[in-house]
């Protein structure tokens, strides 16, 4: 079962303002997401070493990996409200 997602009044007047392109690429950009066997590609950041230290060792506590998490902390971002 998928959670169910409320959206902001600020929200839902924003997107009413799309134009039809604007939501043709935004649902193309949404399917590629979630595209069964998405490809991955490696990519390299410069991140300081005591913010991903930290991130890591939370990452440990917690039991997750650490890059996992960053790929869902993505995924989240990009589907939570524009604001």
């Amino acid at each position: 079962m998928r959670p169910v997602q409320h959206f902001s009044d600020e929200y839902l007047e924003q997107a009413r303002k799309s134009t039809p392109d604007e939501i043709a690429r935004f649902l193309e950009s949404f399917r590629r997401m979630h595209a069964p066997g998405a490809r991955s590609r490696l990519i390299s950041m410069k991140v300081p070493e005591p913010l991903l230290d930290a991130f890591r060792l939370r990452c440990k506590v917690e039991g997750a990996r650490y890059q996992t998490k960053i790929k869902q902390l993505m995924r989240e971002w990009l589907e939570s409200d524009r604001r």
